[in-house]
């Protein structure tokens, strides 16, 4: 029997040029194109070793906050002596253990054990998973909106750069607004991208919970009924958490709600789904818990006869997507003119989730390697690490 030995989480940070902040706060949505800036950012490592001369791994990306590296350092040392192959033991223990919190460590802790898995058994997850699809079709999720001169501070700006998407062979455009809440505003930025692009391209708007009423969103919502979106996704500052709020917005629009990205698991998920406040779920492995938690909540919207979105980008996302029938497009988020995807250089192999590495097909590929499928540069990752936490 296999038996886990040694946990290593390792924090390390990478520039990123041409990106900074309009605000204090270095959240997803609150970068800002600022012309020879230098963004440090920050992302964490797992490597789960074994008796057996295996090592799963796995590099985070939007889950690579201060408190998600905590709290992965809180579910690391359950871990333990344990069999790999246990895995939905594992995730019922590592589910209780934070029950407290927002479960959030606990993702990159199960992607790290299906890679140690399929290493363990010479296979790819993609294998594992059961295959439906070996390329994704892909749309451009932007950054938000900014007020300073440059990057996506205009209609105009985001009406240009939605249409050099589409010519560079994305399947359709998700536009991220502007912080400020500004409902009118929002609704003619989208107007404004309907119109350079044209009807024959997908567009969707998601406002990051930035919308102040529900009046507002349901404002915004009859724009995305007139503009054709194929989605509208978490409009206003309930955080995206109310299902009967929500429930109530369905009943007056025709555009499909993806709604549930800060709902998490599988439970939550399910419960807001039936209560009527989604038409879609919206599910991200580092998010829900791992690989397995998003392919529960995948089996869960397929008995329903729905459809779910992939939230975000990693090779754990393209995974669950390849074995997912009731899904449509990878994100690749965020990207924005001039503005490279905050995703850390650490691939030794030829993935890639920047915008210019895109396929003429507007498709990526499903990593089928073994594991997860990537090649991690543990030098760079070693030269430049911030801390460490090991448990053996």
């Amino acid at each position: 029997m296999s038996k886990i030995t040694k946990i290593k989480l390792t924090e390390f940070s990478f520039d990123v040029p041409n990106i900074g902040l309009e605000t204090a706060a270095a959240g997803v949505g609150n970068m800002a194109w600022i012309k020879d800036g230098l963004f440090k950012a920050k992302r964490f490592a797992v490597k789960i070793e074994s008796n057996h001369d295996a090592t799963g791994e796995y590099v985070a990306n939007w889950v690579s906050t201060p408190s998600s590296f905590a709290q992965a350092g809180m579910l690391a040392p359950l871990l333990l002596g344990k069999d790999p192959e246990c895995r939905e033991r594992l995730y019922d223990d590592l589910k209780r253990e934070v029950r407290a919190y927002d479960h959030m460590g606990h993702g990159v802790l199960d992607i790290a054990l299906w890679d140690l898995v399929g290493k363990l058994k010479d296979v790819s997850v993609k294998t594992m998973l059961g295959g439906f699809r070996d390329r994704l079709p892909t749309y451009a999720s932007s950054y938000c909106g900014q007020e300073s001169v440059g990057g996506l501070s205009s209609i105009e700006a985001y009406a240009d750069y939605a249409l050099e998407c589409k010519e560079a062979g994305f399947h359709g455009f998700k536009i991220h607004g502007w912080m400020d809440g500004d409902v009118k505003r929002e609704m003619q930025n989208l107007r404004g991208v309907r119109k350079r692009i044209g009807d024959d391209w997908h567009l969707m708007i998601d406002p990051a919970s930035m919308l102040n009423s529900w009046n507002d969103a349901l404002a915004l919502g009859k724009v995305c009924d007139e503009v054709n979106c194929l989605w509208y996704e978490d409009p206003y500052k309930d955080s995206s958490v109310s299902a009967y709020g929500h429930q109530r917005l369905r009943e007056k629009l025709k555009t499909p709600l993806l709604v549930s990205e800060h709902v998490r698991g599988l439970e939550q998920k399910a419960s807001f789904l039936l209560a009527g406040g989604c038409d879609m779920i919206h599910a991200d492995p580092e998010y829900d818990m791992g690989i397995t938690g998003v392919m529960k909540i995948a089996h869960f919207s397929e008995a329903l006869g729905l459809d779910l979105q992939i939230h975000a980008v990693g090779p754990a996302h393209r995974l669950c997507m390849s074995a997912i029938r009731n899904t449509k497009l990878y994100e690749m988020a965020l990207i924005g003119p001039g503005m490279p995807n905050i995703v850390a250089p650490v691939y030794a192999s030829d993935y890639s989730d920047q915008a210019e590495d895109l396929p003429p097909d507007g498709c990526v590929e499903v990593p089928s390697g073994k594991g997860i499928g990537v090649l991690y540069d543990w030098d760079f990752i070693k030269n430049h690490t911030t801390q460490e936490m090991v448990f053996e």
